[in-house]
């Protein structure tokens, strides 16, 4: 049994450290919301009053947390409680340069911290299926491993500090760019008479295929059961995926990296979001065509 502080117990957050737990940790839950608190102590953990408490002395910590800006303020105050050692386990999502400057901070003070950015959403976060993506040195990971382990079924070093979150927001330019394509094709497939459980039974097995179409379909009632059939509520929100994109732009610029695709994805999230669609699910955007 590790003891572990989780600070951050939003709709991923919540769920992951259910199954610490459950895996049977000490698991120090904290959150803002008494409401998330109250959640959590019923699935296992021990809530406390303040991140600080929940971080004195603890072996691991594991954050997710909104954006760089609390990453960076929240490890700033736990560094004088954390114990010689400890492990430092970021599940946000957010830009490189704050994952390394948290990093190195840590390291100067004899922690270990890994910058783990996650993939799969809100139900694998309670499954215990999310994909971590991890950055940080060979120690780092080595001691992250078993810990995200339980959270997940891949944990997966992309490379050092902050490899982890280059990983995220290129993976999830990718999807936000195919869940538009996917809309469009499904979109003109409509406008040429195609059915669309035809057109779904055909592209999910040709080259068309992706994640999008065959795990995520943005068409209620065709393929397997998706926020499209709950009128686009829970999910992945718009809002998160702007979040992302707007990640991978800033990423983007400042490496001199041509990315018209991703550019146009972000550009579309954005006038989405603005019409008041944050809150639904991305493939909602479908709505759009």
């Amino acid at each position: 049994m590790t003891c572990i502080a989780f600070i951050g117990l939003g709709n991923m957050g919540g769920g992951m450290a259910a199954n610490l737990a459950k895996a049977g940790h000490d698991v120090r839950a904290f959150d803002l919301s008494a409401e998330a608190l109250a959640r959590a102590e019923a699935a296992g953990c021990r809530p406390v009053a303040s991140a600080v408490a929940a971080a004195d002395g603890a072996e691991a910590v594991v954050t997710m947390l909104p954006a760089g800006r609390h990453v960076a303020e929240v490890y700033e105050a736990l560094f004088p409680v954390l114990a010689p050692g400890a492990l430092l386990i970021d599940c946000s999502t957010i830009d490189v340069a704050t994952a390394r400057q948290v990093a190195t901070a840590a390291a100067t003070r004899g922690l270990l911290a890994v910058d783990a950015p996650v993939s799969g959403g809100i139900a694998a976060a309670a499954a215990g299926t999310l994909t971590f993506m991890v950055g940080g040195d060979d120690r780092g990971f080595a001691r992250a491993q078993p810990i995200l382990a339980q959270m997940g079924k891949a944990v997966i070093r992309a490379g050092g500090p902050g490899a982890g979150q280059a990983a995220k927001m290129c993976n999830n330019m990718i999807l936000g760019a195919t869940m538009i394509a996917t809309c469009e094709a499904f979109a003109l497939a409509d406008r040429l008479g195609l059915d669309a459980q035809a057109f779904y039974d055909i592209a999910s097995v040709s080259s068309g295929q992706s994640w999008s179409m065959t795990s995520y379909c943005p068409v209620p009632g065709v393929g397997p059961k998706t926020p499209a059939d709950n009128d686009y509520q829970g999910g992945f929100a718009t809002a998160l995926m702007l979040k992302d994109l707007r990640l991978a732009m800033a990423a983007a610029q400042d490496a001199g990296a041509d990315v018209p695709m991703g550019s146009t994805a972000a550009a579309r999230y954005e006038a989405f979001a603005e019409a008041g669609n944050g809150a639904l699910d991305f493939s909602a955007i479908i709505r759009t065509l």
